[in-house]
């Protein structure tokens, strides 16, 4: 196992493309945002290409409404976030300006990215900006999210972005120097260096030390994202922001803040997984027998339809299905469904050879092909 220099030596070896989020704390006013464009033009330079992921809207939005307190109900939020946007977007601007470059606003929901449609939209829309030297600036589009539509936080949001746009390195800067170690007695000890795969005890630690220095978010979410990028073969990385140099410390391979690598190396998932994996949202579920999971677990093997038990939920063609093992629940994989749910449900438990004769029409000889379908 690498020491940890080398560890972050190795992820910035071929570094060319970085999501860098930043909480709301961290951008306290126009000198807060100045020092970030600042740590921002510097990596520009040095021939890197920058997403930028940015609260804050809706603490622009107080501070422009004269309130010292959060309001409670969403619709006073959202009118908030979409008076700070302009305000947070005019300050990125004129810094921007300073360097020589744009910047430009995405602002997305949930069901941006989990259409399939939608997304490549939205990644095509970040490559052209890429293209043409904008600093592409996204956040959630709170004025219109609610509950189902939402990431949940931005945490997740750059998280998400970054496994879409296959970013060599996904950055979150916070109130804190990385995760931190849980003592025996309870009290937070030593900085955790780098983490290989986010594990049950790692949660643990999480669990309990979400306080006002995470803001909403929270260090179990940045673990949620860690774990998000890293299944992806991507690399998160948590550091203090209060750093005014702290990008330039990443970026000389310094011993700062908290790496996490995929626990199986780097290798990279393909842009369809991702979004299978990460984005799409199954209409339905189809329970297989252990002999079918076997065959998808540890051979990859597509799902043929004599491994199904059970369909449920209604989908058509096309759709995305959750793939289960029948005797115990476990959620094996996702996949995209050659058959409707009523189709699926026709030939369940027969032979490739019996669809032609069951269905009265040519069929595919899979349920699922594997290479529409991705292990979780």
């Amino acid at each position: 196992m690498l020491d940890p220099i080398q560890a972050r030596k190795q992820i910035l070896k071929s570094c060319r493309r970085v999501v860098l989020k930043v909480g709301t704390r961290l951008l306290a006013d126009q000198s807060a945002i100045a020092r970030l464009v600042t740590q921002i033009h510097a990596l520009r330079e040095s021939g890197r290409q920058v997403i930028l992921v940015s609260s804050g809207a809706v603490g622009m939005g107080m501070r422009a409404a004269g309130l010292k307190r959060r309001p409670r109900h969403l619709s006073e939020v959202q009118a908030l976030a979409a008076m700070g946007q302009a305000t947070l977007m005019s300050m990125y601007e004129a810094e921007c300006r300073k360097y020589g470059f744009r910047a430009a606003q995405l602002l997305l929901t949930a069901d941006d990215l989990r259409s399939r449609e939608r997304h490549l939209n939205a990644a095509n829309c970040i490559e052209a900006l890429l293209a043409h030297d904008v600093l592409p600036i996204v956040n959630e589009n709170d004025p219109v999210s609610v509950s189902e539509l939402k990431f949940g936080d931005n945490d997740t949001l750059a998280a998400l972005l970054g496994s879409m746009i296959r970013a060599d390195l996904t950055i979150i800067l916070t109130t804190v120097n990385g995760l931190l170690d849980k003592n025996p007695d309870g009290t937070l000890g030593d900085r955790i260096s780098v983490v290989h795969g986010v594990t049950g005890a790692l949660k643990e630690i999480a669990t309990g030390t979400d306080d006002a220095a995470f803001s909403i978010g929270g260090m179990a979410s940045k673990l949620n994202a860690a774990e998000l990028l890293n299944s992806a073969g991507e690399a998160l990385w948590i550091a203090s922001g209060e750093d005014a140099d702290i990008i330039a410390r990443i970026f000389a391979a310094e011993d700062v803040g908290t790496v996490f690598l995929p626990q199986d190396g780097m290798h990279k998932m393909g842009s369809r997984k991702r979004w299978l994996a990460s984005f799409s949202r199954p209409a339905g579920i189809i329970a297989v027998d252990d002999g079918a999971a076997n065959a998808l677990v540890r051979k990859g093997s597509s799902l043929l339809p004599s491994g199904a038990v059970s369909i449920s939920g209604t989908f058509k063609r096309g759709d995305v299905v959750r793939i289960v093992r029948a005797t115990t629940g476990e959620v094996l994989a996702k996949g995209i469904t050659n058959f409707s749910s009523d189709e699926a449900a026709r030939i369940a438990r027969h032979k490739s050879g019996d669809l032609t004769a069951i269905l009265g029409c040519d069929a595919e000889d899979e349920l699922v092909h594997r290479n529409n379908l991705v292990l979780l």
